[in-house]
């Protein structure tokens, strides 16, 4: 499993090689292994193979080229680009930048070659197998922790086997043309698509690699001597007296409470 955290990353380049259907049953029954809210397992996939694959990819490149997106997305994924804050912000940038510049040489400036690049996700970068993942409407905000699991189960095990992935918000944008070709019921939210199967060795988008940052930036740890002092300090804090000044009796010191 650590092999597979290693080297799973979002693979933008697919080889046209078959994923047997088999295969992708098995890796959704290890996918539906994961924890969710009283075990409510609140998630439906979609998977689409050949004709019907290419047949949505049709309708949503239509739709991309013709309609454009939809008005409103189903449920709030993410921020506008100016209204991000520090530090995804600058994240989100250099992603945007190293994607672009350093991997595809498209420039900032070139917006036709950005929305290109931008229009393959609809044909799910060439992977033979699609994926779309909804979620329970009725779950709440859970649901969507429960999905992103399921996700990461998924996502693990394709690896594990060989296979590469993609996650994919872009989808949610044409949710009605998703709707119209899949029977996702009214009571089910879009959470997101997936792109399955063999990474192309040779494509240079899968030569990119992000960073992470280390384990020191966004843990904090609570040892117990720290526990003993905050909790003494906040004792004091919410009697009143001075930190420091109340003392802690040890649970075994063998004196008794007596009731007033």
């Amino acid at each position: 499993m650590e092999e597979a955290l290693d080297t799973r990353r979002s693979v933008r380049a697919f080889l046209p090689t078959a994923v047997p259907r088999p295969e992708v049953e098995r890796l959704l029954a290890l996918a539906a292994k994961s924890p969710s809210n009283s075990n409510s397992q609140p998630w439906q996939v979609h998977v689409l193979i050949g004709e019907a694959q290419s047949a949505l990819t049709a309708a949503l490149l239509h739709a991309h080229d013709n309609e454009g997106r939809a008005a409103e997305n189903e449920y709030s994924y993410q921020l506008r680009p100016e209204d991000w804050a520090e530090p995804f912000k600058s994240r989100r940038r250099e992603f945007g930048e190293r994607l672009y510049g350093e991997t595809l040489g498209i420039t900032a400036a070139d917006t036709a070659g950005r929305l290109a690049h931008h229009r393959r996700n609809y044909d799910f970068f060439g992977a033979p197998v699609g994926m779309f993942l909804t979620v329970s409407r009725s779950s709440l905000g859970g649901g969507l922790v429960d999905a992103g699991l399921f996700l990461q189960s998924l996502m693990l095990a394709a690896r594990a086997s060989g296979l590469d992935t993609c996650t994919q918000a872009s989808f949610i944008d044409f949710h009605p043309v998703l709707r119209r070709h899949l029977r996702i019921p009214d009571d089910q939210i879009i959470v997101c698509g997936l792109s399955l199967g063999y990474a192309d060795p040779l494509h240079p988008l899968n030569r990119l690699s992000m960073s992470r940052e280390a384990v020191k930036k966004f843990t904090t740890f609570y040892e117990d001597d720290e526990r003993s002092t905050q909790f003494t300090a906040g004792l004091s804090s919410v009697s009143g007296a001075p930190s420091g000044s109340l003392k802690q009796e040890p649970l075994d010191s063998g004196r008794g409470r007596t009731a007033p």
